[in-house]
């Protein structure tokens, strides 16, 4: 498995079967800086969404449009993608549920955070719950993308279940943990091999460096990857 950072918290995921983006915000997103939204979204099969804020759906509905991609997403989600987006290859699922497709499957667990649109005319409207997205693969390591969360000790709990090997974890603050809490998640409630941070480092108001989170992580700080954006990372 490849696994490349887009900037923001948005991923794109390569296996032998498949070709995945995680959280496809591209456009708009300051944090992307590669050769632009056709070459990230070449080839891709599926596009899994841990929720429904802008900074995570983004691209979604143009790149499935133009693919044929699969949306995996919360039901609240897929609805409102089917409705106002006019895509019909939705994959709905909820917080608990799996969903399996060719070489792998894909698990939601909770975040703590919110999931909602607003429409230009001010009105907000919920797109179900936030979550974290657990994948399992025929042939690679189980990777967890946590989404937007602050830190919660039911995490313990999804590393029994699932013992994730991958961990993408947010540590920008003000909408999520910090770098310090997420070093403490990481350390306290799972026994990730490697560590890739996101939902840094994109919009002012972000932490801009992963400093914090890498202090943090103390004697386990080896285990933390910072690709450039657009490198690509293999397992």
């Amino acid at each position: 498995m490849k696994l490349q950072w887009l900037g923001h918290s948005a991923f794109r995921l390569e296996t032998a079967n498949a070709k995945i983006l995680i959280d496809p915000f591209l456009n708009g997103n300051p944090g992307f800086s590669g050769e632009g939204t056709k070459e990230a979204a070449r080839d891709i099969t599926h596009i899994v969404l841990t929720h429904g804020h802008g900074d995570h759906v983004g691209d979604t509905v143009e790149i499935a449009r133009q693919t044929g991609a699969t949306v995996i997403a919360n039901f609240d989600l897929c609805q409102w993608l089917g409705h106002h987006g006019g895509l019909t290859k939705l994959d709905p699922t909820n917080t608990g549920g799996t969903v399996s497709h060719e070489g792998f499957s894909v698990t939601y667990v909770n975040a703590l955070h919110s999931s909602a649109h607003m429409t230009s005319d001010g009105v907000s409207h919920s797109l179900g719950s936030a979550n974290g997205i657990v994948m399992h693969f025929d042939d690679s390591p189980p990777l967890l993308h946590m989404g937007d969360t602050d830190i919660f000790s039911d995490m313990a709990l999804i590393h029994e279940l699932h013992q994730p090997a991958i961990g993408i974890v947010p540590i920008g603050d003000r909408f999520t943990m910090g770098g310090a809490v997420a070093a403490l998640a990481c350390r306290r409630y799972f026994d990730f091999s490697t560590i890739v941070p996101c939902h840094y480092g994109s919009f002012p108001v972000l932490d801009q460096s992963p400093d914090k989170f890498v202090e943090a992580m103390e004697d386990k700080a080896d285990r933390v990857k910072i690709p450039a954006k657009q490198e690509w990372l293999a397992f």
